[in-house]
């Protein structure tokens, strides 16, 4: 199935998956000192939910996870906020225009970061309604790495500013978070972006319908530019909710 979007003809049946499962096998990515996310039937008695088992007719599993540890995951401010606010309440359109950049984190300091100058030279001039971020090098251990205690790359504060000022409503990063592993709670990219001042009182001019999409992975057989990108959650009451970004090509 194909539309039309403006001068651009887009292939529904070719979808561009770029979200990390969540799964049970010991391979999956994880944050935060986390453990392993757990997939088991559930056990009542001498019943198990698990057809080859034998005394099941369905597969009836529990699954514990954290949505934020576990994989690719859509976050809106109530990620930091005393008050609670919901993803599910904050993300009510699911089709935007995306720009995919590539971007080799900087050393600064011992860290490696994504800087202000990089986000605005890569994007010359453009102006999407969300932005995915490839970090380099791409290396596909992204998708089973602990990055518990390594302090990976991130968003210098100045850099989440600059996509919040030039109307970027949707940011997609393959890091487990935009902000500093140890930071000492200061978040700042996460305030910068959601334009937050004060996390026990939120400005009413904070970007509420705005969101932060991390531990995607976008592989090297996709290229940078445009896409139009369908951002998909699961309708949970909650910050933060597992997710399934898309990308679908634009032909000219």
């Amino acid at each position: 199935m194909t539309i039309k979007l403006d001068n651009f003809t887009i292939d529904l049946s070719k979808p561009l998956d770029i979200s990390l499962p969540i799964t049970s096998d010991g391979k999956n990515p994880i944050a935060w000192y986390q453990n392993q996310p757990e997939i088991s039937p559930v056990k009542m008695g001498d019943w198990i939910g698990k057809v080859s088992e034998g005394n099941s007719s369905t597969n009836f599993n529990n699954i514990f996870f954290n949505p934020h540890a576990h994989g690719t995951h859509t976050e809106c401010l109530g990620h930091i906020t005393r008050e609670f606010y919901s993803v599910n309440q904050a993300l009510k359109q699911f089709f935007f225009m995306a720009e995919l950049i590539s971007v080799q984190p900087e050393e600064r300091n011992e860290d490696l970061v994504i800087t202000k100058s990089q986000i605005e030279n890569t994007l010359n001039g453009k102006r999407p309604e969300a932005i995915v971020i490839r970090t380099l090098p791409n290396l596909e251990t992204k998708k089973h790495i602990n990055y518990s205690n390594t302090n990976p790359p991130y968003l210098l504060e100045e850099a989440a500013t600059f996509i919040r000022e030039i109307g970027i409503k949707h940011l997609l990063i393959d890091l487990p978070s935009v902000d500093r592993e140890n930071d000492e709670g200061k978040l700042l990219s996460h305030k910068a972006f959601w334009n937050v001042k004060n996390v026990n009182n939120v400005n009413e001019d904070a970007r509420f319908d705005c969101t932060i999409t991390e531990l995607i992975f976008v592989t090297d057989t996709i290229s940078d530019g445009s896409y139009l990108l369908n951002l998909q959650i699961v309708s949970f009451e909650n910050d933060a909710s597992p997710s399934k970004p898309v990308l679908y090509s634009l032909e000219s």
